[in-house]
C-alpha cells in the first residue's frame, strides 16, 4: 500500500487523523470535493482512501492530502472482498485514525468491519442511495444482512436524506440513536458560486448550440448521470419519443454502463435514431450543458440525495423528479419542479409537455430554483455542519487533543 502525495504541508502534525473511504476513486473526488481539504484546513490530517485510478492521483493533487490506494470491488466478490477488507484492516492498525467515514456500500461494509476490528474510536457511514431498493429474492436479503452489518460496526450512521432515515428504521436495519441527517440532507452540499450561469458566457452556449444542432426556438429538457436503466432512461426516452414536439430536445449527458445495468435495445435504438436525442457523454464540466437547458429530468428508481438536481437548481434549472426520498425533499412541488410517480412514461410526457405549454408556471419555477438551493444546500452550511459533528464526538469521546 504505497502513499500518493504529502498531505498540505500547512497541516500540523498533531492534528486529528481521519480516513475517507469510497469503493471507487471517482466518488472520493467527486462526491466528496472540496469536503477534504475544507477538513484539513480545520484541525484534521486527511487521509482518501480507494480503489487505484488517475483521479485517486488527482483528489491527493486537488485537495492536498495524502491518498492510498486499496482494491474493491462494486459487486458481490467474496474472496477479493476478504483481500479487501484484510488490507483496510492493517492500514487502520497501522494509521491509528481517529475516525474512519466511509461513503458507498463496498467501502462501507470494509470500512466499517476494518475499522471495527482495529478497534478505530469513531466509525462513522454515510448512505446515500441504496442499490438494494430495486433488488428482490436471495439476493435482496444477503444486501439486507450487509446493511445491518455494516450499521452495527459503525458507531453512527448518516442518512444522507430524510427519505432514507425512514427507510432505513422500516427496514429495521439499525436504530433511531445510531442515524442524524447532517443540516437538510446531500453529502456535499452545492457550491452555489461555482454552479452558476455567470461562469458561462453567451458566446460559450451559442457556440455549444451550434454544435449540438440546438436551434433558438428548442425547448431543451436534460439529463446529467449515468444512462442505466435505474436512473429511469428507458421510460425517459420513451416518454419523449412519445411527446413528438418537433422544437424540443432531449439532451443526454452522462456515460452508457452496459456491465451492471444496461438500457434496453428499444431505448437505444431510439437514441441513435432520434435526431431530437443528444448524447454527449460523460463531461468533467457539466454547467455549459445546463446552461443551454431549460429543464432537468430526473426519473431515477432511488436515490440518496442527488447532486445534480441541486446543481440543475443553481443554475436555475427547474427539475422534473421522480417521487424518491432525496429528490423529493429539493423539489418542492410547484415551486421549483415537478414530482412524478416512479417508472411512469405517461407522468414524465406530462410534465414535459406541461411545462413546454405552460410558460407561466415554468417561468414562475426558474425563479425559485436557484433560490431555494441557496438558503439551503449552499456547501459550506452543509460542510461546517459535518465539522461540527465532528468535533462533538471527538469531545465525547474524550479525544479531541489527540
Amino acid at each position: 500500500m504505497k502513499k500518493i502525495y504529502k498531505q498540505n504541508s500547512e497541516v500540523a502534525n498533531n492534528d486529528i487523523k481521519i480516513i475517507r473511504i469510497t469503493t471507487v476513486p471517482i466518488s472520493l473526488k467527486i462526491l466528496l470535493k472540496g469536503q477534504h481539504h475544507f477538513m484539513s484546513k480545520n484541525g484534521f490530517r486527511v487521509i482518501g482512501v480507494s480503489s487505484n485510478g488517475k483521479e485517486l492521483d488527482e483528489v491527493a493533487r486537488d485537495e492536498g492530502i495524502s491518498v492510498i490506494p486499496i482494491e474493491m470491488s462494486r459487486k458481490i466478490t467474496p474472496l477479493k472482498d476478504l483481500r479487501s477488507l484484510w488490507k483496510t484492516y492493517l492500514l487502520f492498525r497501522k494509521e491509528k485514525p481517529a475516525i474512519v467515514h466511509s461513503h458507498t456500500p463496498k467501502a462501507g461494509i470494509i470500512g466499517m468491519l476494518a475499522a471495527k476490528l482495529a478497534r478505530v474510536p469513531i466509525r462513522l457511514h454515510t448512505v446515500a442511495g441504496m442499490p438494494l431498493m430495486e433488488i428482490t429474492g436471495g439476493k435482496r436479503k444477503l444486501l439486507n444482512y450487509i446493511e445491518r452489518l455494516t450499521y452495527s460496526a459503525a458507531t453512527r450512521v448518516y442518512p444522507n436524506s430524510k427519505g432514507l432515515l425512514e427507510f432505513i428504521l422500516s427496514n429495521k436495519f439499525t436504530s433511531l440513536n445510531k442515524l442524524k441527517v447532517i443540516g437538510e440532507g446531500s453529502s456535499n452540499g452545492i457550491n452555489t458560486s461555482f454552479f452558476s450561469r455567470n461562469h458561462i458566457s453567451n458566446e460559450q452556449q451559442n457556440s455549444l448550440r451550434n454544435e449540438l444542432g440546438i436551434f433558438d426556438e428548442d425547448f431543451v429538457f436534460i439529463f446529467v448521470g449515468r444512462l442505466v436503466g435505474d436512473k429511469g432512461i428507458n421510460e425517459l426516452v420513451k416518454a419523449f419519443c412519445e411527446l413528438n414536439s418537433p422544437f424540443s430536445k432531449l439532451l443526454l449527458v452522462g456515460p452508457f454502463e452496459n456491465e451492471l445495468d444496461p438500457l434496453n435495445k428499444e431505448t437505444l435504438k431510439s437514441i441513435d435514431e432520434n435526431p431530437n436525442i443528444l448524447t454527449v457523454g460523460f463531461q468533467q464540466d457539466v454547467r455549459p450543458y445546463f446552461s443551454i437547458s431549460n429543464v432537468l429530468v430526473f426519473p431515477s428508481y432511488r436515490e440518496g440525495f442527488p447532486n445534480v438536481v441541486m446543481q440543475a437548481g443553481a443554475m436555475e434549472l427547474p427539475s422534473v423528479v421522480s417521487n424518491i426520498n432525496g429528490c423529493n425533499e429539493i423539489i418542492i412541488e410547484g415551486e421549483n419542479g415537478l414530482i412524478i410517480p416512479v417508472k411512469n412514461v405517461e407522468a414524465i410526457k406530462q410534465a414535459m409537455q406541461g411545462l413546454i405549454s405552460n410558460r407561466e408556471l415554468y417561468t414562475k419555477m426558474k425563479i425559485n430554483a436557484r433560490k431555494l438551493i441557496n438558503i439551503r444546500y449552499e456547501q459550506q452550511v452543509i460542510w461546517n455542519s459535518l465539522l461540527n459533528e465532528y468535533r462533538s464526538l471527538l469531545k465525547e469521546k474524550e479525544l479531541s487533543n489527540v
